[in-house]
């Protein structure tokens, strides 16, 4: 099977040691696809190692953010007309293999989201309760239960992403396009997926900093700020 209509956009921050291992998973689960790096300003190899195996490469000549990241990488692949846009991260976090069940979702639905089980020993009790609180916000925002409201493993319509327009540019943007989409009525999926947590390469989600943003986010669209 060809998935030549999906374009995947990685977003890579000082992502050398992990990048080659996402690619080639997304190459052996979505055979024809197209697979898009934007590097986000690394200091590391990132681009000397994304280069010569990725279709396509965004370079940031600073970082911007994650929310930058995939922004650009949106618009990418609306220049390309992808029917299906699967993000994931490139710190091999997300197994690829899971890549087609969230593609496939769409055949339903307007946005799938690669659920975590927060149950898992193998997620840090950290990430458990940021990940079970924001959930239980996002459902609040949006009138519907939320599985995981912090996966940044998504596949979506790319019909749709002209009218899901979220303002941040950080870690906020995945909270604020989730919201966005669930007000606007878009048909959201969840699709549980395994989750690891490699040591090789440090999340750069920064918890005071980032946090704040998320929180921000949520209590401009708590009020109905957002529509």
């Amino acid at each position: 099977m060809s998935y030549a209509h999906v374009v995947c956009v990685i977003p890579a921050l000082n992502a050398a040691p992990t990048l080659r291992g996402v690619v080639t998973g997304l190459r052996e689960s979505l055979p024809g696809s197209h697979i898009t790096v934007v590097n986000d300003g690394s200091m590391d190899g990132t681009h000397t190692v994304a280069e010569p195996i990725v279709d396509e490469t965004i370079r940031f000549t600073r970082n911007r953010g994650k929310g930058a990241a995939l922004r650009a990488g949106f618009r990418a692949a609306l220049d390309r007309c992808a029917e299906v846009v699967l993000t994931i991260d490139a710190d091999g976090q997300h197994d690829a293999a899971f890549a087609p069940a969230l593609v496939e979702a769409l055949g339903t639905a307007d946005l799938a989201i690669g659920a975590r089980d927060r149950r898992s020993p193998d997620m840090p009790a950290g990430r458990r309760l940021t990940n079970r609180m924001s959930a239980a916000a996002v459902s609040r925002c949006i009138g519907r239960t939320v599985d995981d409201a912090q996966s940044g493993y998504r596949a979506v319509r790319a019909a749709v992403l002209p009218y899901i327009l979220p303002r941040g540019d950080r870690y906020e943007f995945e909270t604020e396009f989730l919201i966005l989409a669930g007000r606007r009525g878009y048909h959201i999926v969840y699709v549980p997926i395994s989750t690891r947590y490699p040591a090789i390469v440090p999340s750069q989600f920064r918890p005071v900093r980032d946090s704040a943003r998320i929180i921000g986010s949520l209590l401009r669209f708590s009020v109905g700020a957002e529509r």
